[in-house]
């Protein structure tokens, strides 16, 4: 990985890393957890698993059948997070691993959102944990704001909530949809004090970067760090899950190993 990409070869990744790929033409990607045996847990909307019609926000064809694993997109009922083969969570794009315990300037450099972040990054064997329990039991309702595949990628990481649910979520995409416009309106007024095109382009980037570095997970003082079986009741999510099982282990393990 370098600092104007982050994209590897699938030899490169190890389970516990956090993938991504890139859709429609490089307009959004989607994130996901490395788990090993070449599957990849992630979470998307549950209204577009249930559809056979394929829609911009839809991952991979849920009415067809992948070739190569029998449980490729095994989830639980009402549940968004999703077991796929890396072949079809690809959906034959490119494979990017997330960088994570960048450094400030690292950060500010890479411009666009949803590639790193400050924070850094739990053991690979919690991150498969969390991953696999939620895989489960769910991760709620997704939000394309703040609860989206990003948010459940980094809370696997690093096990980080954000307190503040009336604010923007942990995804860096989010971060950058919010933060663009934003400092586009406030540079605004600094086209009258500023004739130079390139003096008011230059101070909107500025007031970009750093709108996205304020909001990054591993520099927000609004975080707390939560057990995956205290999920649930952390975001109101209803009854609160027990620990998983020892069934349940080995179900994950078979899962993973199939």
């Amino acid at each position: 990985m370098g600092l104007l990409t982050n994209r590897v070869e699938r030899n490169e990744i190890k389970p516990g890393d956090h993938v991504y790929t890139y859709r429609a033409v490089f307009t959004y990607s989607h994130h996901g957890i490395f788990v090993g045996g070449s599957k990849v847990v992630h979470f998307r909307p549950e209204r577009n698993l249930d559809s056979r019609v394929e829609t911009s926000s839809d991952l991979y064809d849920p009415g067809s059948t992948c070739p190569t694993f029998p449980d490729c997109g095994f989830r639980q009922p009402n549940s968004g997070v999703v077991l796929s083969c890396l072949d079809c969570f690809l959906r034959n794009g490119s494979l990017y691993c997330f960088e994570y315990g960048v450094t400030p300037s690292v950060f500010l450099a890479k411009v666009r959102g949803g590639t790193c972040t400050t924070a850094v990054s739990d053991p690979p064997e919690t991150v498969i944990h969390r991953a696999m329990y939620l895989l489960q039991n769910g991760f709620g309702n997704y939000d394309i704001f703040q609860n989206n595949c990003e948010d459940f990628a980094l809370y696997c990481k690093t096990g980080l909530l954000i307190m503040d649910k009336l604010g923007v979520g942990r995804s860096g995409q989010a971060s950058s949809v919010i933060g663009a416009p934003l400092a586009a309106l406030l540079s605004s007024p600094l086209k009258l004090l500023m004739p130079s095109p390139v003096g008011v382009a230059t101070v909107t980037a500025g007031m970009y970067c750093m709108s996205r570095y304020a909001t990054d997970i591993g520099v927000r003082s609004d975080v707390i760090k939560v057990a995956v079986e205290d999920l649930s009741v952390n975001l109101g999510w209803g009854e609160h899950h027990d620990e998983a099982t020892e069934e349940t282990d080995a179900s994950n393990r078979q899962l993973v190993t199939l």
